[in-house]
């Protein structure tokens, strides 16, 4: 009798566990989808998503709609209102070179009003396919077609897996080496732009231009950054609904004052303030938080809420030395959003020691938009 009952809980342990990671989730990546043991079911100090600002839990999937409206529309009152989306951004093709077994195009394409523009890369594979796609966001375009610092060429190694890939640089309005001038005239009464949200605008024109390409699959686009670029890809994915993926590659996912490279107080990310120019650093007395991050720290809001926006839209946070395993405690949050919708691993982190990619965290990656974008 004993030894039955032992059979049949070991039975039932191995269905749990095929249930917990089904068989379609590649292995490499399988232990990407949960949490640490030590961090399971661990919410930290972050309130849920799943209650309106009210109070009022959210109980079904109709619930969580109007919880997600709510969210999405507070975070644009308080970092301001993007202006409206551009239909047909307009692409300038600059140079055009055979590399491998795919085209490479220098392009300018236009990304905001006043005929705003971005250089780039446009790197398609060979072939007529109806290719997925990536955009990939950093301080510049080239880096990410290999002709930069190695272990940041995603869309160099992805156009090699078969992925159309746009890799653009920072827009002249959001440059970092002077003050951030907004991307557009807003009148006088209107809450200014935050520059990540004016850089997730820009992304959003980006997908728009991809959809258009006759090679690409409008459905099965994703984004990636890595430090600032992985900050710019999570504002862009979590605030535009139709980037189908993204991965973060270490930005901070979370408000860290703890951590100086977690920086969303500085006025090129979520501190400007059209009336003062705060010094770098991490806020203090003589040097106080300003601009949207001002109000978003006091009033108790965090990065969780726009990581909930993604469901059931899957992403990967590649986390390095800004982004160790217990932020599993906010993307927690996250999973419960993803329950309640009833679609299982679609929030992944991997970790690795410092900041820099190394190849086996760029692997990961790579499996990972694979599963989700090329099938």
């Amino acid at each position: 009798m004993g030894k039955n009952i032992f059979y049949l809980s070991l039975l039932l342990l191995l269905l749990l566990s095929s249930q917990a990671v089904p068989s379609s989730i590649p292995r490499q990546i399988a232990s990407s989808c949960s949490p640490p043991p030590e961090f399971a079911n661990d919410f930290g100090k972050y309130r849920s998503p799943l209650r309106f600002y009210n109070g009022t839990p959210v109980k079904t999937q109709q619930d969580w709609q109007k919880r997600r409206n709510e969210i999405l529309n507070t975070w644009h009152g308080i970092m301001g209102h993007w202006p409206p989306m551009i239909e047909k951004p307009k692409i300038e093709y600059l140079k055009t070179k055979r590399r491998e077994n795919f085209t490479q195009h220098r392009l300018r394409l236009e990304i905001a009003p006043k005929q705003q523009t971005v250089d780039g890369y446009l790197l398609v594979p060979d072939g007529a396919e109806f290719f997925p796609a990536i955009l990939v966001v950093y301080y510049d375009a080239e880096t990410a077609v290999g002709l930069g610092k190695e272990l940041r060429d995603f869309g160099y190694q992805l156009t090699k897996r078969g992925f159309v890939t746009l890799s653009i640089g920072t827009p002249e309005f959001a440059s970092l080496k002077a003050p951030y001038k907004p991307l557009y005239e807003s009148a006088i009464d209107d809450t200014p732009l935050q520059p990540l949200s004016a850089l997730a605008y820009v992304a959003a024109n980006c997908h728009t231009a991809l959809a258009n390409m006759p090679q690409v699959d409008p459905n099965r686009i994703g984004i990636i950054g890595h430090s600032y670029g992985g900050k710019w890809a999570m504002f862009a994915s979590c605030l535009y609904d139709k980037f189908a993926c993204s991965v973060w590659s270490d930005p901070g996912i979370v408000f860290d004052e703890n951590r100086a490279n977690v920086n969303y107080w500085e006025p090129w990310y979520l501190g400007y303030d059209p009336n003062q120019q705060r010094q770098r650093g991490i806020p203090n007395a003589a040097n106080p938080r300003t601009g949207a991050y001002r109000k978003l720290f006091i009033d108790g809001f965090d990065l969780h809420e726009l990581h909930a926006l993604m469901a059931p839209r899957p992403f990967l946070v590649s986390g390095g030395s800004e982004d160790r395993p217990e932020r599993w405690k906010s993307l927690n949050h996250s999973i419960a959003v993803n329950r309640l919708l009833k679609h299982p691993n679609r929030v992944a982190m991997t970790n690795r020691k410092a900041h820099s990619p190394t190849p086996e965290s760029n692997e990961q990656i790579y499996l990972f938009l694979e599963h989700f974008l090329a099938k």
